[in-house]
């Protein structure tokens, strides 16, 4: 009996000694984890704040800015994005669909605001935001470092620096651009060749009766400036970021040779009945290229949309011929 009561006491304490080595053991799991927290490493970045403390080498980059197209460019793919179709925040611009496969839609980049329980959802190591959303910096700053940019109204080439530089990218970003410029360099001469020097070209958003005519951003800053194609007499300047407007009569005074029409198909029914609008020179002649509101408005304020563009822009004229 003794001999037995020894040999459990002894089986006992062997147990109890397995469960504690056990208890007190790291799991392979958490090990890994440990190791994974010590492989972070940061970088000190400077945005329109200050300076701020970002992973050298972020996995799961939220972007509310509008720029995920630029930090595509830059080499990051983001999990979360605002850059949505501006006529259906719950889908991607068409243009933007392969780029931003698989990231979550989190609204539109206009909007100062945006859910922030599903940003969180989303376990971000990096945010990026405009200064459009200012007001949420303290909130989504408790979630992961977060980034803020200033926009420019006028040159998108210096959001392209801009993002180069503050992630330390500005290769990659200026080697882009001269790539860009280079073919849309290639792209304006062709046109011209095809069509004449001083043939002009105009493009507006018509949209309840009224025309935002486009020029110093968006599709008329391609043709313009990238394509440095001519301006038609009687033009509006554009000054800032809102787009100039003009009436059926101040369409009238804009003598172009071709006209880009961006609009629904409701508002292009309007302008099509119109007496003013078949009375253009342009329009008798058939030198007018009809494009969908949902993505041609916004395509030109994205720099992979630009580029898309420039191909996009050969075609549209020559199908007009």
């Amino acid at each position: 009996m003794k001999r037995s009561s020894m040999f459990k006491t002894i089986l006992f304490a062997c147990i109890a000694m397995l469960v504690l080595v056990g208890c007190s053991s790291p799991s392979p799991s958490t090990e890994n984890n440990v190791e994974a927290n010590e492989e972070v490493k940061t970088i000190t970045v400077t945005d329109v704040r200050g300076e701020v403390e970002i992973p050298e080498s972020p996995e799961r980059i939220v972007d509310l800015s509008g720029n995920s197209d630029i930090l595509s460019i830059l080499g990051y793919k983001v999990i979360g994005t605002a850059n949505s179709d501006a006529y259906d925040y719950k889908k991607f611009p068409s243009y933007l669909e392969e780029t931003l496969q698989g990231a979550t839609i989190l609204g539109y980049s206009m909007q100062d605001t945006m859910d922030v329980e599903a940003i969180m959802n989303l376990n971000p190591d990096l945010i990026i935001i405009s200064t459009v959303q200012e007001k949420m910096y303290d909130q989504l700053s408790n979630i992961a470092p977060t980034v803020m940019i200033q926009l420019e109204a006028l040159d998108w080439k210096e959001d392209v620096r801009a993002l180069g530089s503050v992630f330390n990218k500005e290769t990659e970003a200026n080697t882009w651009l001269e790539a860009y410029t280079a073919k849309a360099t290639e792209v304006g001469k062709q046109i011209k060749e095809t069509y004449g020097e001083e043939t002009s070209y105009l493009s507006f958003l018509a949209s309840g009766g009224q025309f935002y005519v486009f020029d110093g951003a968006g599709f008329g800053s391609v043709l313009y400036q990238d394509l440095a194609l001519s301006k038609p007499e009687g033009m509006p300047e554009q000054s800032d970021i809102s787009l100039p407007v003009v009436t059926y009569e101040g369409l009238a005074s804009i003598k172009a040779d071709y006209i880009f029409v961006i609009a629904t198909d409701e508002d292009l029914k309007v302008l099509e009945a119109n007496a003013i609008w078949n009375s253009l020179s342009a329009v008798k002649e058939g030198k007018i290229i009809e494009l969908d509101a949902s993505p041609y408005f916004i395509q030109g304020y994205s720099s992979i949309g630009r580029e898309l563009l420039l191909d996009e822009i050969v075609e549209m004229l020559n199908e007009t011929n």
